[in-house]
């Protein structure tokens, strides 16, 4: 999972205090969570989920496509 976030920063050419600015951490604690020594919480998932426009199943390695789901309107 942690790969995978610090992946998705790297292809979208953002830094880790960019993003932890964005996600409202201190860059220690950013780099952090993409060392793995973080446990992020169903919110913090979200929140990166949102910021990449990943599906959180991606993020958590459940699935090889990031992609979301379409919605249901």
């Amino acid at each position: 999972m942690y790969q995978r976030i610090r992946d998705l920063r790297e292809d979208n050419d953002l830094t880790q205090k960019e993003v932890a600015s964005i996600l409202s951490f201190t860059h220690s604690a950013y780099a952090k969570i993409e060392r793995g020594k973080r446990i992020l919480s169903a919110e913090v998932l979200i929140k990166i989920s949102n910021l990449y426009d990943v599906n959180v199943d991606y993020l958590l390695g459940l699935s090889d496509l990031p992609f979301r789901y379409p919605s249901k309107k």
